[in-house]
């Protein structure tokens, strides 16, 4: 598992823009999952970590059922509770910073223009900014959150490594491949 994971950092290609498009769209609508689909959670998640997926707002728990779905239709028999709580809370590091849409838009894009040492900085300071720094820096902290909720190794260092780039993750590339395919 990486150590200390840098913060969030995307070039700005179009295909990063089409994800962020699509995200946008789907935080707009602040719909939640279904009731089955929150059963089906239920049935993934320790208590603990479902405690942590009941703080996410209604569309990161939506978004985060259908990419776990999808993980679930890829792998089939392999898609064990582990992988599929990577996918499901692979983003929970979010909630510390507690921004709305807007203010993850505002973030993301700093983001991208941000050194590491900026960021951390933001982190240290005090409101919107540190709001955005810690929003950042969701990797890390995500992962934090995770080993002190006992979740699997494989679930923490997904929600760790999902921005690294490929050749530094540590969990077996197959099932990385469609984490990663699934959070598009």
């Amino acid at each position: 598992m990486t150590a200390n994971p840098p913060p969030v950092s995307h070039p700005l290609t179009a295909t990063h823009l089409a994800h962020l498009a699509r995200r946008l769209g789907g935080l707009v609508i602040p719909r939640g999952p279904g009731s089955g689909d929150e059963a089906w959670v239920g049935g993934i998640l320790t208590d603990a970590e479902h405690h942590l997926w009941l703080r996410m707002g209604r569309a990161d728990r939506r978004q985060a059922v259908a990419g776990a779905r999808q993980v679930a239709r890829a792998l089939g028999g392999d898609a064990t509770s582990a992988v599929l709580a990577a996918a499901l809370l692979h983003d929970v590091g979010k909630l510390d910073a507690g921004l709305g849409v807007y203010g993850r838009v505002v973030a993301t894009l700093c983001g991208m223009v941000a050194s590491a040492e900026t960021i951390d900085d933001w982190r240290r300071s005090r409101g919107f900014i540190r709001r955005v720094g810690l929003y950042l820096q969701h990797p890390r902290l995500g992962r934090e959150m995770l080993a002190l909720a006992g979740s699997d190794p494989l679930t923490v260092a997904w929600a760790a490594e999902h921005h690294l780039p490929p050749d530094q993750w540590t969990i077996p590339r197959p099932i990385a491949d469609v984490l990663d395919d699934a959070d598009r």
